[in-house]
């Protein structure tokens, strides 16, 4: 492990809090999301999760025993500003003083996450991100929450995954808001972009002390065959899921779409010089979270399955997602393939030479089928394997990327979107009935690794 490299976990606060009717917290995309009969798989609902809300600091104790460096969370949108719009909730900001101070005096740097998919319902039913507007409302979100803890959070993410919010929010169904849009959906992407630069305007212009960036989920996409078809097909999900939101950010500008695609990508071509402008603030970090490659073939799917659950939608695409039978698989069907985060920063030392700030690995893990023994224990070696490969691979870091760190998702078992309880990715095994935890094989493996770096 090289000196000084971060090693921490990352949660989302909707996906561990519970506490959804306490302390005036508003309603949020998700919380109407997932009422709506067949939209999550197991049929249950966050409304306790695992309780963080009122065990966090029984967590931060995990997270001490732990070892890890720093603790990347979100802060709810909905429990801050109810409703979206207007001042802030004080019990909301007295329960993130409570989890900050926690942390700082266990020795653990807070990394904040200021929006993770649960946006105020209020702003929801006027378009949420497919509304101009939201952005002005993200940003006074950010100044609300920088006002608050800015002199504790060491490094701020503005938005969490982009791409999979309008993938899967808003042109699938996936996700909450649960819109189908397809691809007049990439309106939310530049709205969300645009909060992200007005989010950063708004942080520093409250003197925050800690670091600002973004993070986003990069996938690196091969063609299932290497012919001209396949390459075109490539190259266009490789637009949509990764470079339509690198490069705003990094080169100030939008890809130059293809010619024979252009018009798919239409709410992207005539922007605002003013709103790139705003979008390429200068950062002090790049999150990335990786955790597959992507192969891309030519024609409809046979099927409605996505990597993240079932959409009508894609049997209306000319391509299709192709698995990787060298590979094994997650649960979630994710190939285990290390190798490919190198390629990943790779792709981001060659695309955005002499621009890229220091990166950090913000997410990175996987679910299993864990198996609870009679005696309590969880004996995860698989995913201990997951993390020694993906770590390694972090760690022999790659020329012309500035590596710093590297977050496990994720800490506890939690819920996981759509897939309710069913996918379970965290170091700690919980009880859904007792909310008792329990630290499993791959917890213990990497508290020892942490520990004899030191």
């Amino acid at each position: 492990m090289p000196d000084g490299f971060e090693v921490g976990v990352s949660t989302a606060a909707f996906q561990i809090e519970g506490a959804v009717r306490d302390d005036g917290r508003g309603p949020s995309t998700w919380d109407e999301f997932m009422a709506q009969p067949g939209r999550i798989a197991d049929g249950s609902d966050a409304s306790i999760a695992t309780d963080h809300y009122h065990r966090y600091r029984e967590d931060v104790g995990l997270m001490k025993e732990l070892g890890v460096d720093s603790y990347r969370f979100s802060l709810g949108w909905p429990r801050i500003q109810p409703g979206g719009v207007g001042g802030a909730n004080r019990a909301g900001i007295q329960f993130y003083d409570r989890l900050l101070d926690e942390l700082l005096a266990a020795g653990i740097r807070p990394m904040a996450t200021l929006f993770h998919w649960d946006m105020p319902e209020p702003l929801q039913h006027k378009g949420g991100w497919m509304t101009r507007d939201t952005a002005s409302r993200f940003a006074d979100f950010a100044l609300l929450a920088g006002e608050a803890f800015g002199d504790r959070v060491d490094k701020w993410v503005t938005i969490n995954e982009p791409t999979t919010v309008t993938l899967n929010g808003y042109a699938l169904g996936i996700h909450a808001p649960g819109a189908t849009l397809m691809f007049d959906s990439l309106l939310s992407a530049h709205h969300q972009l645009l909060g992200h630069g007005l989010a950063v305007q708004a942080l520093r212009s409250v003197g925050v002390t800690g670091g600002i960036g973004i993070t986003n989920v990069h996938s690196p996409v091969h063609p299932a065959k290497d012919t001209m078809r396949n390459r075109a097909h490539a190259e266009v999900f490789d637009l949509i899921h990764n470079r339509i939101f690198a490069d705003p950010v990094l080169l100030g500008r939008y890809p130059r779409f293809p010619l024979l695609s252009r018009k798919l990508f239409a709410p992207l071509i005539e922007v605002d010089d003013a709103d790139l402008k705003i979008i390429a603030q200068p950062l002090d970090f790049y999150g990335l979270n990786y955790y597959m490659p992507t192969r891309i073939g030519s024609g409809p799917p046979a099927d409605d399955t996505t990597p993240d659950g079932v959409a009508a939608g894609v049997r209306l695409l000319p391509f299709h997602i192709q698995a990787w039978p060298e590979y094994p698989t997650t649960a979630f069907g994710w190939p285990i393939a290390p190798e490919f985060l190198t390629e990943t920063l790779e792709d981001y030392a060659t695309r955005y030479q002499g621009v890229l700030p220091p990166v950090y690995i913000t997410e990175g893990g996987a679910s299993f089928d864990d198996v609870v023994a009679a005696d309590g224990s969880v004996d995860d070696a698989d995913r201990a394997s997951y993390l020694a490969e993906h770590l390694a691979a972090a760690f022999a870091g790659v020329e012309g990327v500035d590596l710093r760190g590297y977050y496990v998702w994720t800490l506890l078992d939690n819920w996981e979107w759509a897939a309710g309880f069913e996918q379970r990715f965290g170091l700690i095994h919980v009880n859904a009935e007792t909310q008792q935890r329990t630290p499993k094989r791959s917890y213990a493996w990497l508290q020892h690794v942490l520990r004899e770096r030191r």
